[in-house]
């Protein structure tokens, strides 16, 4: 398992490969994702609202894994089934190709080769997708273990995007976490701030 970027959700045809710029690639909010994790995996703490520092550096692939698995205990578990879920994608899109009736058998060779050629391109999607996935739902546990009632981050390097993801899995819990995001000029910088409601 190694987490790399590749870029935006491949979109195979019968004439090439395009990509989707409304699908990007994950691995682009994994740093930001990382780090607010890091900042919130503190422990039991007297105050319930934390404003985090961002670092202005880019961590190596090798290194933000080795911070992910730090921080996420059933991440090698999370990972096994990252294989698995790359091979339903592929396979559902070979099989919308062998089962369409309007294209000649030249199209569907052609759409094929092209998907099998993207093949190794899906599954490292796919494998920061899970990467970033898992994060969102360790920095979820954080807050409701922790209590947590506000983060605040700065609005650049795509902590504004990790707080608008974070916000949509605490709802999602099985006991939904309320939360809203507040943005406000401080100083010479937009903070962004993520106010949590526990019930």
């Amino acid at each position: 398992m190694q987490l790399k970027y590749v870029g935006d959700l491949p979109i195979v045809s019968k004439n090439g490969v395009g990509f989707d710029h409304t699908q990007p690639d994950k691995y682009t909010y994994l740093q930001a994702a990382a780090e607010l994790l890091e900042a919130l995996s503190y422990g039991a703490t007297n105050t319930t609202e934390h404003l985090y520092s961002a670092k202005d550096r880019e961590t190596s692939p090798s290194s933000l894994l080795e911070l992910l698995k730090t921080h996420i205990k059933d991440i090698d578990k999370i990972f096994a089934t990252h294989d698995a879920k790359a091979n339903e994608f592929v396979d559902g899109l070979v099989q919308r190709v062998e089962q369409n009736e309007g294209l000649s058998e030249d199209e569907k060779v052609a759409w094929l080769g092209n998907i099998k050629m993207m093949k190794d391109y899906f599954f490292q999607y796919v494998a920061n997708k899970s990467a970033y996935n898992a994060a969102l739902e360790a920095l979820s546990d954080e807050i409701h273990d922790g209590k947590i009632k506000e983060v605040s981050v700065p609005m650049f390097k795509n902590y504004g995007m990790v707080l608008n993801d974070l916000s949509g899995v605490l709802e999602r819990r099985k006991a939904p976490i309320d939360s809203e995001i507040i943005i406000k000029q401080v100083r010479d910088e937009l903070i962004g701030t993520l106010k949590i409601t526990h019930s």
